[in-house]
């Protein structure tokens, strides 16, 4: 069995009497691109933000790199959830700039994690003024800043047009070599079958399918079957 990065037991989530997530126990392989697969309002992004911090959860257990998470793991952990963070009124540079002085880390990464997106002949054009595949380049440079073991990524390709999209993929599939874990949550089955090599599917809140994802799975017809499956129990 693969050592695990990430893993969760059972977890669950609540707002206001309303189960969003239920008993969601996933198993996130090292030097994976584990695709996590929903339609919208499936409960992906509460997951994922449940993982990062920003939400409690109700109930259930988060286990990273082989211990309880802690919130000292958040410097292990590279997210992009939902928009990239930026200050349009600033460069690449700047806009990094302002993550190092905040994280306290030096300012070498800057080039470095430029380079890694490809964003380090930008100049003095401002974020504001970034395609979208830009944009969202950047929120990665962001998220890779402090040498992540583990990067989520939420809905990247939303916006994106065909060239934006391919240069993403490209880069996702870059990063296992480079030792990172990337979590990929989607709704786009055929981009999740270019990349990962395992894949969760949520289905109203339930994770309904876990496993390694081979070039031969139909992979929309299990995701059919298991988001029938849950609305009919739901």
């Amino acid at each position: 069995m693969s050592e695990l990065i990430l893993e969760t037991k059972n977890l669950c989530k609540t707002f206001q009497r309303q189960r969003v997530v239920q008993d969601i126990s996933l198993s996130v392989p090292k030097h994976s691109i584990y695709g996590l697969l929903g339609a919208n309002g499936a409960g992906k992004s509460t997951t994922l933000k449940m993982i990062t911090g920003m939400l409690t959860p109700t109930s259930g257990e988060i286990y990273f790199d082989g211990h309880t998470w802690t919130r000292y793991d958040l410097h292990s952990i590279g997210a992009l959830i939902e928009s990239p963070p930026l200050y349009e009124n600033l460069t690449a540079k700047e806009n990094l700039l302002v993550r190092t002085t905040a994280l306290g880390l030096p300012k070498s990464r800057i080039d470095e994690v430029l380079r890694v997106v490809e964003l380090e002949n930008t100049g003095k054009k401002r974020a504001g003024k970034f395609s979208m595949g830009m944009k969202q380049r950047l929120g990665i440079a962001i998220a890779l800043l402090n040498h992540p073991k583990l990067l989520i990524l939420d809905e990247p390709m939303n916006g994106l047009d065909p060239f934006g999209i391919q240069e993403l993929r490209e880069l996702i599939l870059s990063f296992p070599s480079k030792g990172i874990t990337v979590i990929l949550s989607s709704h786009i089955l055929s981009e999740v079958s270019q990349v990962a090599d395992h894949v969760g599917i949520i289905a109203n809140g339930v994770l309904g399918y876990q496993g390694q994802l081979n070039k031969n799975d139909d992979l929309e017809n299990l995701f059919v079957q298991v988001a029938r499956k849950y609305k009919r129990e739901a």
